[in-house]
């Protein structure tokens, strides 16, 4: 058996420390890109007509995404808007009042009316003297003055039913045309929202990571057809041990180094305020080291636009 000498066991324990000494310490913190993907779905269940966009490829704001079919939307739109234009033409038909040769008509009779009342009055006045005088019997007089009486009464009724004519349709039926114009716009604004919501785009600039459905399949209502990552979503995510958190502040920058390409800055957005992970351990000094806080910095748009969703990375404070 082959001893070994005090002197070479110190020996090796020098050199094993010297070794652990000089090994190089971690870069910065571990972390990861994320990236907070937007589902888009529509409101309304149909099947898929058309897919503007493929994977892989950006898109910007506003632009179209997927249409589902809408025939039957476009219909209800259709038949709301008729009903609300025949609507429309009650109301202003009940606010007219008469139509102009119903005007006519009224005021003709008017006229024959007033003619048959001077007749009649000048027929009394004859009457009046010819019963003074004893020619007539009181029946005959009677007869044609109440006669000139109705002729009389006929012009007062004639005269209420232009005026009447003039006004158009009472106040209540006004009131109820009008409530049943604001039904009429109220069901063409949700028939137009209906098929509005059959054709989506996109809420904001954004890279399309997937599609989920073919044209011909069918969508339920709410279910996503495209996801995409705007570069506003993509951050950064790392974790920091205790006894460095406070140098961390939400505001704060840091500078991010990815594998192939140079180091990027980032401002620190969110600092959680838990640990993520903590050992079943009293926090005494040492183990305060063992506590890791994540926390989230944020890029330039510019600089976040060819990043990648889980790329590691390693993450140091700005200088």
């Amino acid at each position: 058996m082959k001893t070994v000498s005090l002197a070479q066991t110190l020996g090796c324990f020098a050199l094993l420390a010297l070794a652990a000494c000089s090994r190089p310490s971690a870069p910065g913190f571990q972390g990861y890109l994320e990236g907070e993907f937007v589902y888009v779905a529509a409101p309304l269940a149909g099947r898929l007509d058309t897919l503007a966009v493929t994977k892989g490829t950006r898109v910007e704001a506003a632009a179209p995404l997927f249409t589902l079919e809408h025939a039957a939307e476009a219909a209800a739109a259709a038949q709301s808007s008729a009903r609300l234009a025949s609507a429309r033409a009650q109301l202003d038909d009940l606010r007219k009042g008469a139509r102009p040769s119903e005007l006519d008509a009224l005021n003709a009779r008017l006229a024959a009316a007033r003619s048959a009342a001077e007749l009649s009055r000048l027929d009394t006045e004859r009457q009046a003297v010819l019963f003074r005088d004893k020619v007539v019997s009181v029946s005959d007089y009677d007869r044609v003055r109440l006669n000139h009486e109705r002729n009389l009464r006929a012009i007062d009724d004639l005269q209420a039913q232009l005026a009447t004519a003039d006004l158009g349709a009472r106040p209540d039926a006004v009131a109820a045309a009008e409530q049943q114009v604001a039904a009429a716009l109220a069901a063409q604004t949700q028939a137009e929202w209906a098929v509005a919501q059959k054709s989506v785009s996109a809420p904001a600039a954004a890279l399309v990571y997937d599609t989920l459905f073919r044209p011909g399949e069918f969508v339920t209502a709410g279910q996503p057809v495209v996801s995409l990552l705007p570069t506003e979503n993509i951050k950064v995510r790392f974790f920091v041990p205790e006894p460095a958190l406070a140098t961390l502040k939400p505001g704060g920058r840091v500078r991010v180094n990815l594998d192939g390409r140079p180091p990027l800055d980032a401002v620190i957005s969110f600092v959680s305020p838990q640990a993520e992970y903590t050992p079943p351990v009293l926090y005494n000094r040492e183990n305060r080291a063992k506590l890791v806080f994540l926390i989230e910095a944020v890029f330039r748009p510019e600089d976040a636009r060819d990043l990648h969703p889980g790329q590691p990375v390693d993450v140091v404070p700005a200088p």
